[in-house]
């Protein structure tokens, strides 16, 4: 019998979608075939401490704790690390410097910043270890919307028009930034974080007094500040798995109920208020579907992404698409679009495990071929 690999699940963070985090770290566990794999919980805090899998259990609801062994967990609760060292591929208690264990494949489930925006990635590849996911490059690029739309408009992808901003720009001339956005963008326009996800910091601007409060938000999460025109259009996602060879999944939509909703903000994506259903396949023709995946192919290789992604797009009533922006590590909790399309595509959610896990070794042996030295 083949020895089990041993997958680090890191979640949590410091990050607005923490809370999200704890959700897909909860939906990976109580996914991932346990005859293949031996999951290792490691859990970073809100303010930035590596917690011991004893001690990151505690976080995970109930349901999540009952599926991990003790002989999985260890009875130390000693915060730990992973060091950039190639020679020490594991988790690393830090007063006492012994060893937990080993990690075969890291699985992070880090939703925004210091997670999803590359920080951990170039840890991984630092210390050599296997990963789910995007590279630092991509990671990065997928998380700054700044510099995703400025890839994405070097493709030839179709995006909405857009500006952006700096915090210091903002308190410095207020009035200033004001007027430069109702002359580039004009108003209504989206205010968001350059840096963030799950709608958190997001908000619509109709006027001016709006508009000085949407920035506020965007500012409190990020210094720089993305500002998009108003697209009225049905919201339509395709998740896209794979490295070199990226294949798209079925398209799914959020159908909100009530249209007095302003935006399909933090609060309709992840709790269950009855106003949102996530359809899929999308109810489109297949003409469409066809464009729709191999647009968000094109997104992925864009980026130069590897191992996951949610491209989102809004669909206008004229027919046209546009390109919202890629997640390189969309939610994956219950309730989340991303499992559900490669579940409607004829893929369960342990298949997309496994294949996440084989991607994340191909891509490792991938890049263990690059010349270090001369």
């Amino acid at each position: 019998m083949s020895k089990k690999l041993r997958i680090g699940i890191i979640f949590g963070g410091r990050s607005g979608e923490h809370e999200v985090s704890i959700r897909s770290a909860r939906s990976v566990i109580e996914a991932i075939d346990k005859s293949k794999y031996e999951v290792i919980p490691i859990a970073i805090t809100k303010e930035g401490n590596w917690l011991a899998p004893a001690a990151a259990a505690e976080l995970l609801p109930a349901s999540a704790q009952r599926l991990l062994s003790k002989q999985q967990l260890g009875g130390s609760k000693e915060d730990v690390a992973i060091v950039g060292d190639p020679s020490r591929n594991e988790l690393i208690e830090l007063d006492s410097k012994s060893n937990v264990g080993r990690l075969d494949v890291v699985f992070p489930v880090l939703h925004g910043t210091y997670g999803e925006d590359g920080t951990l990635q170039g840890l991984l590849e630092l210390a050599a270890i296997p990963f789910v996911g995007c590279g630092t490059l991509a990671s990065s690029c997928g998380m700054d919307k700044v510099v995703m739309k400025a890839l994405f408009k070097d493709a030839g992808l179709p995006i909405c028009r857009y500006t952006w901003l700096l915090r210091t720009d903002w308190e410095s001339d207020p009035d200033g930034v004001a007027r430069r956005i109702k002359r580039e963008i004009g108003l209504p326009c989206f205010v968001k974080p350059a840096n963030l996800g799950s709608s958190v910091g997001v908000s619509k601007a109709t006027d001016k007094a709006s508009l000085a409060r949407a920035i506020d938000l965007a500012a409190r999460y990020d210094r720089k500040i993305m500002v998009e025109e108003l697209v009225n259009g049905r919201e339509i996602e395709c998740a896209v798995i794979g490295n070199d060879e990226p294949q798209a999944s079925l398209p799914g939509e959020y159908v909100i109920h009530e249209e007095s909703a302003r935006f399909l903000d933090y609060t309709e994506k992840y709790s269950s208020t009855g106003n949102v259903d996530f359809v899929v396949p999308a109810r489109i023709s297949k003409g469409l579907i066809a464009r729709i995946q191999k647009l968000a192919v094109t997104a992925f290789k864009a980026i130069d992404a590897s191992g996951l992604s949610r491209v989102d797009f809004f669909l206008k009533k004229n027919g046209e698409l546009i390109l919202n922006e890629i997640n390189t590590l969309p939610g994956l909790t219950d309730v989340s679009g991303f499992p559900k399309m490669w579940e409607a595509t004829g893929v369960s959610f342990p298949r997309v495990i496994d294949r996440l896990i084989d991607l994340a070794i191909e891509r490792h042996r991938e890049r263990a071929r690059n010349e270090t030295s001369i």
